[in-house]
């Protein structure tokens, strides 16, 4: 069988020399980062005028750091325990069955790991892509946006609800075994899907969807950078109450944000999806190499909201600011000069 050549694939302990410190302290920042943004956020919202609703994009971060806490709520936990009676999570909740081919099944505990872990990591990339774009239509697209999207937030809403439920089920075909299987990793304290192997392709199907996730938010981005382009080309601009300076800042600030969202989102999905389309084609498989895949996904959901934190700074934004503005002085006095 494929999976095999996995070292702690029936191991009932922990591997010998693994410590709970970095996991520890990843559970930490993680746990400290998102309700520090989580306390940002109700604090802006409590700063708004009574009666003011909140904007898509603010409830769209509030569901991403919430979604972030939630996972490693649900996660971190069991790895400590799994340090502190040093037993794997098939030792923990053991199966008890066996294959066909007389290997035992991942006990239930390391199937269930496997299914949180695999949903926790493509949920964060469903809320970067409707807040990507919402962003593209409120800047491209502003009535279609006020018309559409804004007025009837309870259907957008619920489009989003559908497509979480979709991806959940998709993260559950292995758990309720109808497609792909679940893997226990060394040291015996992570479980995910199956990454090597190539006997079936829900690897590279959840990979796929991760990479066409990835493209999606991508487009929407660059489309939104386009528009705020043109936006800021023209002199005269509508913009309500705060004038088009304000306003212009705003849309900025919510841009940036995303912007950064996405490359560190980018950034710690290619591994993984790079592993499962090698895996799925190469011959042989790096349990190392599919490991370190995993720790780059699962350090996403800890440093996400500290870079929400970060940019919520004054200083940040203050030198964000002074940035735009010198590039529109001298946006303004180039025609003069000339």
């Amino acid at each position: 069988m494929a999976a095999a050549g996995y070292r702690c694939l029936n191991y009932r302990r922990l591997e010998e020399g693994s410590s709970a410190l970095p996991g520890s302290l990843l559970f930490a920042a993680g746990l400290l980062g998102n309700l520090l943004a989580l306390f940002l956020l109700a604090r802006q919202r409590l700063q708004r005028r009574r009666g003011a609703r909140a904007s898509a994009f603010y409830l769209l971060v509030s569901g991403l750091a919430v979604t972030d806490l939630l996972g490693k709520c649900l996660l971190s936990p069991t790895v400590l325990m799994a340090y502190a009676r040093n037993q794997s999570l098939s030792g923990l909740w053991p199966n008890g069955l066996e294959e066909p081919g007389g290997q035992e099944q991942p006990g239930r505990l390391c199937q269930l790991f496997a299914f949180l872990m695999a949903f926790f990591g493509l949920a964060p990339s469903l809320l970067l892509l409707a807040m990507a774009l919402e962003c593209w239509l409120s800047l491209g697209h502003p009535y279609f946006y006020q018309r559409h999207v804004r007025r009837r937030r309870g259907a957008a809403t619920l489009l989003l609800g559908l497509a979480a439920a979709l991806c959940a089920f998709f993260c559950a075909l292995p758990l309720l075994g109808l497609f792909g299987a679940a893997l226990q990793y060394c040291p015996g304290s992570w479980c995910f899907i199956r990454m090597a192997g190539g006997q079936d392709c829900y690897a590279v199907l959840y990979a796929s969807l991760l990479g066409a996730l990835v493209l999606a938010i991508g487009l929407c981005n660059l489309a939104s950078m386009r528009s705020l382009y043109r936006m800021a080309c023209r002199p005269h601009r509508r913009a309500g109450r705060q004038g088009p300076a304000a306003a212009r800042m705003e849309e900025l600030d919510h841009l940036v944000l995303l912007a950064l969202m996405t490359v560190l989102f980018t950034v710690c999905s290619l591994p993984l999806i790079i592993r499962a389309y090698m895996g799925a084609f190469a011959a042989g498989f790096d349990e190392k190499e599919d490991l370190r895949a995993l720790r780059f996904l699962s350090v996403n959901s800890i440093v996400d909201p500290w870079v929400f934190i970060i940019f919520r700074t004054s200083v940040f934004r203050m030198f964000l600011h002074r940035v735009c503005r010198r590039l529109n002085s001298t946006k303004a006095t180039t025609p003069q000069r000339l």
